[in-house]
């Protein structure tokens, strides 16, 4: 009998600790210094920072704005530049897209942009629902890592 009472207990600890900790395997996305620089022909280039405070990993999948029909994410090695599918974004860590490296590539914007102006984009992810962000236009030397 005593042991079918420790045994019932433990279950419900355990039942306990897994419904707590269901929150915590789910991303928790934040996006922050998200910024364009103003274009000088008909593309231009996106970046930002994902903070994941989540404790499971994430992708970045796609991205869309009414700016322009053809968003793609790229990445910079070796200082080369090419088209990916997707960025993870770990778990309790960061997607970084900074000058020099990963950003967001508008093609054939369909108008002309100027400092000041903010453009709209949603983020798509594996996991988590869509974020809408609003990136402003900076003057085209714009690079916050060196203010």
């Amino acid at each position: 009998m005593l042991v079918s009472l420790v045994s019932v207990a433990t279950l419900a600890a355990l039942a306990g600790c897994s419904s707590a900790d269901a929150s915590e395997d789910k991303p928790q996305l934040k996006v922050t210094g998200a910024f364009m620089p103003q274009p000088v022909s008909d593309m231009a280039s996106g970046f930002l920072t994902v903070t994941n405070s989540g404790g499971a990993a994430d992708r970045l999948t796609s991205v869309t704005s009414d700016i322009s029909d053809d968003v793609t994410i790229h990445e910079t090695k070796d200082q080369k530049m090419r088209q990916v599918k997707s960025f993870d974004i770990p778990a309790d860590g960061e997607l970084s897209l900074d000058r020099g490296g990963s950003h967001l590539m508008f093609m054939g914007l369909k108008k002309e942009l100027e400092q000041g102006q903010r453009i709209s984009v949603e983020l798509h992810f594996e996991k988590t629902d869509p974020i809408k962000v609003d990136l402003p236009v900076k003057e085209t030397t714009y690079n916050p890592t060196r203010h």
